[in-house]
């Protein structure tokens, strides 16, 4: 994947006599907390700045219509 940084990477070590279930466990709530696969989703595409604009305005209303059905209950 060209373009993705080193940085990205999460890392979990086996510990010894761990079972492999733990670790991996850890290591999926790992790359949970660090937002990995939202960085991977959201440069695996290109948009272009008045998409992106578009896309961030959409998500802006939906947010705002949610927290008006919130606050309405």
């Amino acid at each position: 994947m060209a373009g993705l940084e080193v940085g990205f990477l999460a890392e979990v070590r086996i510990q010894e006599g761990e079972p492999l279930e733990n670790a991996l466990r850890r290591f999926k709530r790992k790359v949970q907390q660090e937002d990995i696969i939202k960085e991977v989703k959201r440069h695996s595409y290109y948009l272009k700045p008045g998409e992106k604009r578009r896309v961030k305005a959409a998500l802006a209303r939906k947010r705002n219509r949610k927290k008006a059905r919130k606050e309405a209950d």
